[in-house]
């Protein structure tokens, strides 16, 4: 029986790269300029500080780019609320979140079976969803419709043909 998981997850490795070249921009952008601009990037939080909201709004925006051009998701990112920070700057704080949680699981369980074709179905297991199928043609089909719905969560491209799982 083929199968396959639709999992929720960001490569930290584009993250970091995205938020690199950021940096890189904003040290060198003339709007940036006395501001003390910053992003820091730990795991999966990034805190971004500068003197005002519209440079805060110019950074974020700087920081989106970078990470669309990576192939990052903005569906992962939760924007924190604009904090007064120490020496008349402001401070957010976003988060990435991956994982599926157990209320979109049990949504995207109830889509497939709603409007996925006869012969497949879905489970929750911890952060991901396994989704099983005799047909491959059927699994395409469930992928595509994932797709196509806005499931307010990054989902990554399919990689390739649906995989066997075998049983023991």
């Amino acid at each position: 029986m083929a199968s396959f998981d639709v999992v929720s997850e960001v490569d930290k490795q584009e993250v970091r790269n995205a938020i690199d070249q950021a940096q890189r921009e904003i040290a060198n952008r003339f709007d940036f300029k006395n501001t003390d601009s910053s992003i820091e990037h730990n795991d999966l939080t990034i805190t971004m500080r500068t003197v005002s909201e519209d440079r805060l709004a110019a950074l974020r925006l700087v920081l989106e780019e970078k990470l669309v051009k990576r192939g990052v998701s903005l569906k992962g990112l939760e924007h924190g609320k604009v904090e007064e920070a120490t020496q008349n700057t402001v401070r957010q704080v976003t988060t990435i979140k991956v994982g599926i949680s157990s209320d979109k699981a049990r949504e995207i369980n109830r889509m497939i079976k709603e409007k996925g074709p006869k012969g497949v179905s879905s489970q929750t297991q911890g952060e991901s969803v396994r989704v099983n199928g005799k047909k491959r043609d059927d699994l395409q089909a469930v992928m595509a419709l994932l797709k196509a719905a806005d499931l307010e969560i990054p989902l990554p491209p399919p990689s390739g043909a649906p995989r066997r799982h075998e049983s023991r």
